[in-house]
This record gives C-alpha cells, sequence and structure tokens, in this order.
C-alpha cells in the first residue's frame, strides 16, 4: 500500500498489548514468564490479511505511551499501516491478559479503565477516502460500545455507503456493556449499512434474536446483509446468501491457544472474498487459518502464510505439523 493508495483491507477497532503466559495449564498467579504479543481483534484481524499478501491498515488509537509505541511499531513490522492510529495523550494503552487451558479453557483479563485510546477515536479522525476506497472494510461491535467511538463507526458507515465487502464481525464482548439489550440495539442500527455479517451462535443471538445456525443466518440476511457466516465451534461454519447455503465442517487441530483462531479466521475471510474464491474455499480457508492459529501460543505472530494456509487447504497438512515444522526453522 503505498501512502495514498487506500488498503485493501481496513479494520477499526481494538488494538493494544497481550501479555501471554509462556507456561500453559497454569493460572497467572503462578505463572513466571509472559510474552509480549501485539493485540486487539481488528488489528489482529490486519494482521492476518497481511500476512496473506494483502495492503492493510487499522483505525485505532494508543496512548502516549512505551506500550503505544510498541503497538505502532509492530504494527508495521507485521505489515499494517500504522497511518490511520490516534495517539490519545492522557490514555494508556490497553493490556490484555489470558490464562491458557488448552482445549478450550482461556480465560481473559481486559484492562482498559477508565477508557481505551482505540474507543475515543472521534468522527474527524475517520480517514473517509480510505473508507470508501478499501476493499474490505472490517467494523467489530465493540467499537460501538461507547462514545466517541461509536459516534466515528457511524460516520465511517456512512462514507462507506455499503459499498461491497463492509463486514460488522458480531464479537460480543459483556463485559463492555451494560446491558445484552444495550448491544442488540447498537448491532440493529449498524446492520441496515453492512453487507457481511460474522459471528458465533452467542454473538447472533444478540444481534437478531437467533442462535439455530439458519434461522440466525436468515434473521442476519433479512436484515439488510448479502453474506452471513455462523461459526458453529466444533460443529464447522455455516455461511448464507440469498442464493446459497455453505457448511463447512471445523479444520481438526491439537489445540494450544484459541484466542487468535476468530481473527485468522476473520483475516482469511477477507482474503478469499477479496479473491473471488467461491464461498466454500473461502470459508473452508478460514477455517484452516483458525485452526493453523489454534495451534500456536500467540495470536497476531501466529497468522500463517498463504503458503502455509494452502498446506492444509489443498495439500491435506495437519496445522499442528505445519507448526512443528515452522518451529524447527525459527
Amino acid at each position: 500500500m503505498t501512502s495514498s493508495a487506500p488498503p485493501e483491507v481496513l479494520t477499526f477497532g481494538r488494538s493494544g498489548v497481550d501479555i501471554y503466559p509462556l507456561t500453559t495449564g497454569m493460572g497467572l498467579e503462578d505463572v513466571a514468564t509472559f510474552g509480549k504479543f501485539l493485540g486487539g481483534s481488528p488489528t489482529n484481524v490486519a494482521v492476518a490479511a497481511a500476512r496473506l499478501g494483502r495492503s492493510a491498515a487499522t483505525v485505532t488509537g494508543v496512548g502516549d505511551d512505551p506500550f503505544g509505541r510498541y503497538v505502532r511499531r509492530e504494527m508495521v513490522r507485521l505489515g499494517v499501516s500504522d497511518a490511520f492510529v490516534v495517539t490519545d495523550p492522557t490514555l494508556h494503552t490497553p493490556i490484555t491478559l489470558c490464562e491458557i487451558f488448552p482445549p478450550d479453557h482461556f480465560p481473559l483479563y481486559f484492562y482498559r479503565e477508565p477508557s481505551a485510546p482505540d474507543l475515543q477515536v472521534r468522527p474527524e479522525d475517520v480517514p473517509v477516502d480510505a473508507v470508501r476506497g478499501a476493499g474490505v472494510m472490517w467494523f467489530t461491535v465493540t467499537g460501538l460500545c461507547e462514545e466517541p467511538s461509536r459516534a466515528a463507526h457511524h460516520t465511517a458507515l456512512e462514507a462507506r455507503a455499503r459499498r461491497p465487502l463492509t463486514v460488522l464481525d458480531l464479537d460480543y464482548r459483556p463485559m463492555f456493556w451494560s446491558s445484552r439489550e444495550e448491544t442488540t440495539t447498537a448491532v440493529r442500527e449498524f446492520l441496515p449499512g453492512v453487507t457481511v455479517a460474522v459471528g458465533n451462535r452467542e454473538e447472533c443471538e444478540v444481534a437478531v434474536g437467533e442462535s439455530d445456525p439458519d434461522r440466525a443466518a436468515d434473521a442476519l440476511l433479512e436484515a439488510g446483509v448479502e453474506l452471513a457466516v455462523v461459526k458453529q465451534g466444533p460443529l464447522g461454519t455455516l455461511a448464507k446468501t440469498r442464493e446459497e447455503r455453505v457448511e463447512v465442517p471445523p479444520t481438526p487441530t491439537e489445540v494450544v491457544n484459541g484466542l487468535g483462531a476468530g481473527d485468522a479466521f476473520g483475516g482469511s475471510l477477507c482474503h478469499g472474498l477479496l479473491a473471488g474464491w467461491s464461498l466454500g474455499r473461502t470459508i473452508a480457508s478460514a477455517s484452516a487459518a483458525g485452526a493453523i492459529v489454534a495451534a500456536r501460543l500467540e495470536c497476531s505472530t501466529a497468522m500463517p502464510t498463504e503458503e502455509e494456509l494452502l498446506e492444509v487447504l489443498d495439500h491435506g497438512a495437519r496445522p499442528q505439523d505445519v507448526e512443528r515444522r515452522a518451529r524447527a526453522q525459527r
């Protein structure tokens, strides 16, 4: 991406620092060593797309502090432009800690009080030309939880004017909201401007009142989206348009840390949609990307390359074997 060209993938929302234990299977009170990684779901989606060869950028905010400098530097190192990162002079860059209990228990601890810089992005901070010109515009529901971020998201949505591949990640994090009802209202106000919606069954229930995958997808289509993607965990993924229904089984993997899998799914979804792949191949690719990251400890630096993705997608390699080969080459 040149300084004047819009990115192929533009995401909007959280960024920060992930502090992950380097020892799994124990509580944070017993962990002695940690790793520091770039974090924030929309930022990780941009990283995932960049790893697959797409030009990518994120609209977000950081603090005027060492962690904020780290976030910007690490974004650029991982291929994501920091041109649209706003530095807040008073708030600290947020950190997120987790505990890792494979295969399916990964408690998160967010440190974002009294607010986070990414929720202080204002309407006047929105890069309107980049929003209009991006191949994919990726929003998340969390960005709607607080002002002025909510107003900034609506400014971007209005500028986007329902161009194709305007995505809303349903991304429901209850700790950021006063109630599920508040979330539902915010999502339903936003959905008419969106062409693609992605979420798990609980997130769909919050958004449109349905957790059954087919009914949830149909409700999202009725709300105006053109593609509904419903993630079902161990049951795979359902994707629906008004003309097509695709159900893809999960990609088997040995789970080390499941926290970055959804972001890898998102970045690969962007890649497949931009490439014009069939819906089945696009969803299978996203599933494979998520499985590769689930076999790795970290999130942002775990995003697969296109070569790794194709090993699993086209050649039947197991995600855990892809990770072992990558580890041996480091």
